[in-house]
Formats: C-alpha cells, structure tokens, sequence
C-alpha cells in the first residue's frame, strides 16, 4: 500500500512549540483523511528546529465509492414536492428515480445515488492547503512581500519549502501537487543550514528522506538527538570527574535547538560558587541554555564547569564557542553573585521602614525582616479588590496563628513564618527569578538564624501547587500553607471573582486542591466553615466592602470621564460601609456555603482520580460537610462494605425501599410518622423493626467515634432482616393503617442508612 511522506520546512521554530505542532501536524492530517474516507496503517510526526514531518504508512489509494438511497415523496405527491426532490437528488427526470413500497405508506420514490470514490493524491492536495492555512500555531507572522495582501500565509516562521510524496514502496512515488501563496509542493528539502553543502536532497519515501537528512547533517529525530545529548553529556562530565546534573525540561528544549547536536564543556571561576546552587543553575540554564555539573557523589555541591549544546562542528573542536559561552555564563553570574551579597546587606531606605516593623513585630537587623518590611511600606498591591501584599500577611498571620493549634503546630512559630513568607518578594534573586520565590526565603531566613521549621513553612507554604506536588509534613507549613490558601480562596469568593468554565486565572482551583491534599494526606480533622469566617472577618477588617465599592466607583467614573471625582468617591465609601454593618453576617453565609461547594467539586475529582467511584463520593458527600478527612473516611468504609455479600444485598434492599417509599409519596399516600408495633402481624415485621432499632443505635454510636468501618458492619446486620420482610411481607395492605406503618418502617430503613451514606444515589 502506498506510504505519503510530508515535510513543512521554516526558519527556526520556537523550542517550546515543536512537540505539540507536529503531533498537532499528524492529527490534523489524519482526521482528515480518514473523513475523506482513507484508512491507513500507521503514523508518525518528526520535528526539529527548521522542519515538521509526517510519515504515513499503508494509506489506501482510493476512497471508496459510497452508495445511498435517498427517500422521497409518494408517487401520488404534487408535481411541486416532486420537482423539488428532484433538485435536491440530483436527477434530471423521475424516470431515474425507483419507486418502493411500503404496505401502510403505499408507493413512493427512492434515489439511489452512488458518490463515486476518490484518489488519495487528490484528497491529500485538497486538504492540505486549509490545514497549512489554519494550522494552530500560538503565534504566528506574516512575511515578504505577500504579507501585505488581506488573508495571506501565516506561519509561525516564514515557510520555505514543502515536499510531499505519495506512492507504494515497490514504485517511484509521485509528488502530491498543491501550492499555497506560492509555495508549491515537490519533492525537494534541504540539510543543515551551516554543515549541508546547500545543495538540493531529492526525496523518494521516508527511509532514503532521513538517510539523506543524516547524510547532511540533520539528526530527524528529536527522541534521538535527546539521548545523544544526555549520552556525550554524561560522558564528557564523567571524563572530567564530574557528573551532569540532569534537566528534563533544558533537555526537552536543547534538542529543539539544535539539528545536529554536539556537546562542549565550558567553565566559569570557582568564586562563584558562592552563590546558591539553584541560583547558578538557573542563572545558566534560563540564559544560556546550558547544564550544570557538580562533584561525583556531592549532590549538593555544584562545580564550576557546565555543559553546553552547539548546532555546529568547529574546526577549533568547539574552543571559542566553549570560551564565548563562558564569558557570557560569568557576566551572569557576577548578576547574581551582586544579587545574593545585596540581598544580605542593609537597605538603604531604612529610615522609612519603622512603622512596618512595629506592626509586623519586626527586627530590622535582620536582612529578611528588612525586606518584609519594604514589602509592607511599598504598598504592593496583591490586587485591586484585595488590597496589599502587607495587608494579605497581616491576614494570613491571624489565621495561621488560629490554625495552629489544630495541626499541632506552634502558634508563636507559625505566625513568624507567615510574616517572613512574602518577605523574599522583594530580594534581588526573586526580582530576577520569580521561579525561585520561596526557596530564597529559607535561605535567607536560615542565614539570619531562623527555626528550622519557619525556615522550611517559608519554602513550603506555596505547596502543593498540583496534584504531584510535595506535600508538607511539617505542622508550621501546614498552618502557614493552609492560611495561605484559604486567605486566597475566601477573598475571591467575598469579591465575587470565581473560576469561570476553562478560565481560572488566579488559581482558585489549584488552591481549593492544595488545601484538600494538605488536610487528607497529614490526616488532619477540623471543620474549615470556622476557619472560613474567620478568614472573612479579617476580610472584614481590611474593609474590603469599602475597597470593592471605592474600585467599583473608580471604574465608573474613569468610564464617565470623571476621573476627578475623589470626593464623590469617598463619600459612596462610606454610605457603602454604613450600608453592610448590619448585612455583612447575612451575606457571609451563603458565600462561604458556596465556597464549600466548590472545595466538594475539588474534593470529589481528587477522590476520583485515588480510584473511588462518583457516585460514592455523592452518596456520602452532603451539603454542609466541612470535614474533608471524615468524608474520605466514610467514602473508604463505603467502597469497601459495597465490595462485600452484605453490603451489595443491602444495597439492593435499601433501594427497593426507596424506590417504594417515592413511588407512594408522589401517589400521595399516607405514611406514619412513627412505626407502631402494635400493628406487626408477622414475624418479620418484628424482626426487621428490632433489627433497625439496632443498627441505627449502633450505626450511630460508631460514626460518633468516627469508626465508619463499624458503622457499615451495624448496617449489614440489617441484610437479612430486609430480604426476609420484602419476600414474606406485602407493603401495600389492603388496611390503610397497616400500609401506612410498614412504608413507616421502611422509612426507618432509608433513615438508618442514610446516617452512614445516601444509598438511593449508588448506582446498582
């Protein structure tokens, strides 16, 4: 079968964007093909800088024909509905349509039409253009002349070539002809821009196309040229009684720099070693796209040589491109070896920092409380409605401080934490690499001799920041993590600024998920609508009501023009204040409630993606549970007794029951409010009622000493009783006082389980 060989050649592709384009290139091409009606064998997409490839293996020749009968009107219809299927059929006469019968509908006219097939070159030269056309690149350019005219080629380079083959592998493959903005396909490519000799590579198929390309000095593969780095990496570091310090992520980008990779070695002075490891690193890797090494056995020393990929073979063996990259690597470094020695030293605008210090508690000494301290007295603003960066610490240090003790953490340490975790925002390093806000937090702090775990909670209170993510151990992180994340999501709920279908650009939910994994993974148990409300009243102290009218007004009168009514301003702030004193209490209740809501969202997609079933977690979930450990507790206990002989026959009981129970309140039926004993005829009434009795007693008992296990084991008691009283007992006497008490009992049923979970919602 016939094999189709595509190649779109560019300037260079960004690094970033390669991957994703050329598995983009490949389900785009095939999609479309398939709805055209060709099937095919396999596929495979290559990319490197200046090319994205496809390699289609055992693509049909020929779509097939496809034959449809197209019903119509009766025989007996007007000329008018017979013409206009006519039109819509594509016949010129009746006398080309087949008349069928129907027994009830009597005669009538079918069309059978036959869409003949088409050749897989003509489908591939159709489809092509448009997919070239509106290939989604996430930045594309126009370029040369073409690119003034409306609706003209864009491509996220400029697009110099296309070569498009098609043919089986026993016969000479024809080019696909097609042509875009003046590009016309064919079956020509080009090697390395620097080490090709220029000329022009005739392609035939797939295997002679990455011969040639490896012949002039393009290593097709990306997958390859990956392991080809990291191999002379390794090697070269090992040669030198180094280790390479591995970087996925740097690897992944190298190899789209680069068509024919050969790897040098260059070095930086040994002072710099000063700096922090992850602080060179990162100096290296974000500038010059280069590796780290570090002494055989020391992880946490670094040396002072590095690893670079070039995209050329010098005649020098790579000395003074070695050497260039060094000079470049030190100036860098003497960036951030600046940075770091700044970052220890006194600000020089200390005199403006006192009123911080007395509010924040602290001790301009200190390097870091300097810092906390400008952070504070610059006003930086965490957002428009919310406020400050200083103002959110001060909110986050009252909550960490009433967390603590529900984690076992100190309240003193915690507090301190939660002041200094902002703190290194305004260092030299986090100003030039944001990435690394946090871990410069706990260097600094323990280079000013902070305890170990404020140290850590200032590193650790932005985790988790996804569903992999470390998960801090230590109670001061948790409490300072928690404050954290719950400062966040209480203050976009009170200003009304929530996730919106795909858009979450504040993170919302990634904060919602770091606040379940902290309390499950620690196994902490406390109810988080207390700590909601106090989160809302430190909101409340902030004024935010105010701050939301007075940003509300602004926007209003920026849109009016008025841009000059201060005054105006600040007297709708305070009408506005006045206005809430008595309705702020109201108002927090429902928006808390609604925040709880989604955390449930959250909690569910996470107890899913652990294995559990949806409606399991819906039949334990109910509105208002604000204990995240307790619901996953009783989700385990649920999974596990559904798993048993007694749990499915209970379920299947219980269901009945309910189904009963709704069938006879929508008839409106009378039930008793209360079972009467009484009333009992047969043995099995008594039983089930004395069996129901027992186990909500027991259910109960055993959910107050949160042991759902035991509570499950209550309820199978219940299994036997149940099947025994549905197969001797009719629910729907002819009495109505005895039809009412046994829907009664079967009420209690419902009712004793659903102290342990809603089985009604269990599907099975």
């Amino acid at each position: 079968m016939p094999d189709l060989l595509l190649e779109l050649r560019s300037e260079e592709i960004p690094a970033r964007m390669q991957r994703k384009a050329a598995g983009d290139l490949k389900k785009l091409v095939t999609d479309g093909l398939v709805e055209a009606g060709l099937t095919y064998e396999a596929a495979g997409d290559y990319w490197t800088p200046r090319r994205l490839t496809l390699d289609i293996r055992g693509l049909t020749a020929r779509s097939k024909d496809v034959h449809e009968e197209r019903k119509g009107p009766s025989v007996n219809a007007p000329e008018q509905a017979i013409a206009g299927f006519l039109r819509s059929a594509g016949l010129a006469d009746i006398s080309e349509a087949h008349i069928h019968t129907d027994p009830k509908k009597g005669d009538f006219y079918v069309a059978h039409l036959t869409k003949p097939g088409r050749g897989a070159e003509e489908i591939i030269a159709q489809l092509m253009p448009k997919i070239i056309r509106d290939f989604p690149w996430p930045k594309s350019m126009r370029w040369g002349a073409a690119s003034s005219r409306p609706g003209s080629l864009r491509w996220v380079r400029p697009l110099q070539s296309i070569l498009c083959t098609f043919g089986p592998e026993t016969e000479e493959p024809v080019v696909v002809d097609f042509e875009i903005d003046g590009l016309r396909a064919g079956n020509i490519t080009y090697g390395h821009r620097f080490l090709g000799d220029g000329q022009p590579i005739t392609v035939r198929r797939f295997d002679d196309y990455v011969a040639k390309l490896e012949k002039a000095k393009v290593i097709l593969d990306a997958d390859r040229r990956k392991e080809m780095i990291l191999s002379d990496a390794q090697n070269i570091a090992f040669a030198s009684g180094l280790e390479l310090v591995e970087d996925e992520g740097l690897l992944e980008e190298v190899s789209g720099l680069v068509e024919w990779p050969v790897v040098l070695m260059g070095e930086f002075e040994e002072e710099f070693l000063a700096i922090p490891p992850e602080v060179i690193r990162l100096t290296i890797k974000t500038n010059q796209k280069c590796f780290v090494t570090r002494k055989q056995g020391e992880a946490e020393r670094l040396s002072n040589k590095f690893i670079l990929v070039s995209n050329i073979e010098a005649t020098d063996r790579g000395r003074e491109i070695a050497h260039g990259n060094g000079k470049v690597v030190r100036a860098r470094l003497s960036d951030a070896l600046y940075f770091w020695n700044t970052d220890q030293h006194d600000l020089p605008d200390m005199h403006t920092l006192a009123a911080a210090a007395i509010k924040f508690d602290l001790d301009l000494k200190k390097p870091l409380d300097q810092r906390m301290a400008r952070l504070d007295s610059l006003n930086v603003t965490f957002h428009a409605k919310l406020g400050t960066q200083g103002e959110r610490v001060t909110r986050i240090r009252a909550l960490a401080r009433e967390i603590a003790p529900l984690v076992g953490a100190d309240p003193a340490l915690a507090m301190r934490a939660s002041v200094l975790a902002k703190a290194d925002l305004t260092t030299e390093i986090v100003g030039e690499f944001p990435e690394l806000q946090g871990g410069m937090g706990r260097k600094y702090a323990l280079l000013q001799k902070e305890y170990p775990s404020v140290a850590a909670a200032i590193e650790e209170h932005y985790k988790p920041q996804g569903p992999s993510d470390f998960v801090p151990n230590d109670p001061v992180s948790v409490a300072v993590a928690l404050a954290d994340k719950l400062d966040t999501l209480v203050g976009f709920w009170a200003i009304d600024e929530k996730p919106t279908g795909s858009k979450d650009p504040f993170a919302l939910r990634r904060a919602a998920l770091g606040v379940i994994r902290l309390l499950l993974s620690n196994e902490w148990k406390f109810e988080l609508l207390p700590i909601f409300q106090s989160a809302y009243a430190q909101l409340r102290e902030d004024k935010i009501e105010q701050r939301v009218e007075q940003y509300e007004e602004r926007q209003a009168a920026q849109q009016s023009g008025d841009v000059d009514g201060e005054e105006d301003v600040i007297n709708a702030v305070a009408s506005f204040e006045r206005r809430v004193r008595s309705q702020v209490t109201e108002r927090a209740k429902p928006v808390l409630h609604e925040l709880l809501g989604f955390i449930h969202e959250r909690l569910k997609v996470h107890l899913r993606d652990l294995g559990a079933r949806y409606d399991l977690i819906d039949a334990v979930l109910v509105e208002g549970a604000d204990n995240l450990l307790l619901i996953a507790r009783r989700v385990e206990a649920l999974v596990v007794f559904l798993n048993t002989e007694d749990g499915k026959n209970l379920l299947a009981g219980t269901k009945r029951a309910a189904n009963i129970l709704s069938a006879e309140e929508k008839k409106g039926t009378v039930i008793s409010d209360t079972v009467d004993p009484a009333l009992f005829s047969l043995a099995e009434e008594k039983q089930l009622h004395a069996a129901v009795n027992q186990a909500e007693n027991e259910a109960a008992q055993a959910i107050q000493n949160e042991d759902f296990s035991g509570a499950m084991i209550a309820l199978s008691a219940l299994r036997e009783p149940v099947d025994s009283f549905f197969e001797k007992v009719l629910v729907n006497d002819e009495n109505p006082d005895i039809r009412a008490n046994r829907l009664a009992l079967l009420s209690r049923i419902r009712t004793a389980t659903n102290t342990v979970a809603d089985f009604s919602k269990i599907v099975g």
